[in-house]
C-alpha cells in the first residue's frame, strides 16, 4: 500500500480511493464506498458498515458481500479517529467536500452532511438527516432522525436537536430554543455583516421562512440558503428564545 495509506487499515471490495488519500492504522472502511482526493482518514475510524435497521439485511461487506447505497466521503475531509459511518439504504451517506466529522462522532444510514461542516467530538446523528454547508455542531449533540440543520447554522454542545434549524442561526439548551443568529458565520461565509441583523429581526418576529413562498428583498445573498431551507420540505422549525445576534 502506498505510504499515505496503512498496512494496518482494512480495505474492502467495492472502495475506490481518489489520489492523495490518507488512511490511518485500524481505519475499517467497507463498500461500496468512494473516498474523494486528499481525504484523511483517521485511526480506527469505520466507514461502511450496513445500516441499523431491522428490516434490512446486516451484511458482511468484509467478505465481499457489497449491498447498500454506500458512503460517498468528498474531498478534503477529515474523518478522525473512531468516528463512525453506516452505509445508506437508498442514498449514499455522504460527507461534503473540506468537512470535518471529529474523533467518536457518528453518522447514520442516509446522512447527507454538507461542505465544510464540522461535526465534533462524540455527536450522533440519526438517519436521513440532512445538514447544510458550513454547519457547526458542538460536542457531544445529539441530532434526532429526520431533521433538517441549514447551511451556517451552530448547535450548542450537548443540545438534542429534535426539530429543524433554520440558516445561520444559534440552537442550544434543553430543551433547545433558537436563541440568536451566527453572526460570525455569516461573515465568515462571504456574507454582508450586516445582514446579521436582517436575519435576526426576521428570527425576532417569528418569521423562520417556513409554509410560503414569500423570500423578502432585504436577505441579500442570504436569499439562497432560505431557498435551499424552505426546499427541504415539511419543517418542523426549532421553538424560539430569542436573545441576541
Amino acid at each position: 500500500m502506498p505510504a499515505s495509506i496503512s498496512s494496518h487499515a482494512f480495505i474492502g471490495e467495492g472502495v475506490t480511493l481518489g489520489a492523495d488519500v490518507t488512511i490511518g492504522p485500524g481505519a475499517v472502511i467497507l463498500g461500496p464506498c468512494v473516498i474523494e482526493a486528499g481525504a484523511w482518514i483517521g485511526p480506527g475510524a469505520q466507514i461502511g458498515a450496513p445500516p441499523e435497521m431491522s428490516s434490512l439485511r446486516q451484511n458482511a461487506a468484509w467478505a465481499g458481500d457489497l449491498d447498500h447505497a454506500g458512503v460517498r466521503i468528498g474531498a478534503g475531509a477529515v474523518i478522525r479517529e473512531g468516528a463512525v459511518i453506516h452505509q445508506g439504504t437508498y442514498r449514499e451517506t455522504t460527507v461534503g467536500p473540506r468537512s470535518w466529522v471529529l474523533n467518536r462522532a457518528y453518522l447514520a444510514h442516509d446522512v447527507l452532511l454538507g461542505a465544510d461542516t464540522t461535526v465534533s467530538a462524540g455527536v450522533s446523528i440519526g438517519g436521513h438527516c440532512v445538514i447544510g454547508d458550513r454547519v457547526n455542531i458542538g460536542m457531544n449533540a445529539v441530532v434526532h432522525q429526520r431533521r433538517v440543520i441549514a447551511h451556517g447554522a451552530m448547535v450548542g454542545m450537548g443540545t438534542p436537536v429534535t426539530r429543524d434549524v433554520p440558516p445561520f442561526a444559534k440552537v442550544y439548551g434543553t430543551p433547545p430554543r433558537l436563541a440568536g443568529v451566527n453572526a460570525v458565520g455569516i461573515e465568515r461565509a462571504g456574507h454582508d455583516p450586516a445582514l446579521a441583523e436582517v436575519l435576526a429581526a426576521h428570527y425576532a418576529e417569528g418569521e423562520l421562512f417556513t409554509g410560503t413562498d414569500w423570500v423578502p428583498d432585504n436577505l441579500g445573498t442570504l436569499a439562497e440558503a432560505v431557498s435551499w431551507w424552505r426546499a427541504q420540505g415539511d419543517l418542523r422549525p426549532i421553538e424560539r428564545h430569542f436573545s441576541e445576534s
